[in-house]
């Protein structure tokens, strides 16, 4: 069963169109894996899903709710946004919370939950990403990875239909990166639906069970990860993998 459909979606900033035309859809369950070159609209799609950047053109569906780019109001703001969560390249932490008060605060806020429950709650999700033993950590004193995991569990907090990860691992240090996919693999075996934007290849092959490549606002080619991370029949897709192969052999 589908969970999120994106049917001509289209956004320019000025003059720069950044999505133009894209059709896609993700099964609920599904973890899809967006690649790409810098500048190819792969964030702009992300943040058009959950409104925070606003669409020109085009029709959006996650879960029971649905949009229109050109003609909406709050209510279906609101009723979309409450299906998706999101989780950014660096973080965007509270950094005057700890790691459960980060978690929490949704919860308190957004659904008026108790603040024993919600702290119940909370430590749960911290214990899923393997962090309730920080959670009266405030994020200075948290290394990349660790934020980027109370950021993770702040999501979960939620309950939202499907999470929206931007380049989860992209602003952390090599040796931190491999602690986030491993949250990200423990949420794919547990059938969370995901849209992961992502330069981690071989996470995309072995976890996703759809790659997406974009550039110059389109959609390139999606299909399996075998099929467009090893077989592509796209150059565009093969040159753009084999510029991520040679960058991997220069030596730091």
């Amino acid at each position: 069963m589908s969970m999120i459909n994106v049917h001509n979606l289209h956004k320019k900033f000025k003059d720069n169109v950044v999505l133009d035309g894209i059709d896609f859809t993700v099964d609920e369950g599904e973890v899809v894996a967006i690649i790409g070159p810098s500048g190819s609209g792969k964030s702009t799609l992300l943040r058009c899903l959950n409104l925070l950047e606003q669409p020109d053109q085009g029709e959006i569906k996650i879960g029971e709710a649905s949009l229109g780019a050109e003609h909406y109001g709050k209510k279906e703001v609101v009723a979309l946004r409450q299906q998706t969560a999101m989780v950014f390249q660096h973080y965007n932490l509270f950094r005057n919370k700890t790691a459960l008060q980060n978690v929490t605060a949704a919860l308190i806020l957004a659904k008026n939950m108790k603040k024993s429950e919600a702290e119940r709650l909370g430590l749960e999700f911290l214990k899923q990403v393997n962090l309730e033993d920080q959670r009266d950590q405030y994020p200075v004193t948290l290394s990349g990875g660790q934020q980027q995991r109370v950021s993770i569990a702040r999501a979960l907090a939620v309950n939202p239909k499907a999470i929206l990860l931007d380049e989860p691992t992209s602003a952390l240090d090599p040796e931190l990166v491999d602690s986030v996919l491993r949250v990200l693999r423990n949420l794919a075996e547990k059938k969370m639906t995901m849209i992961v934007v992502t330069h981690e290849i071989e996470f995309a092959r072995e976890v996703a069970d759809k790659v997406v490549f974009m550039a110059d606002g389109k959609i390139i080619e999606q299909g399996a990860p075998n099929d467009v991370l090893r077989y592509s029949k796209n150059e565009r897709t093969r040159r753009f993998l084999q510029q991520l192969d040679k960058h991997k052999e220069v030596p730091v």
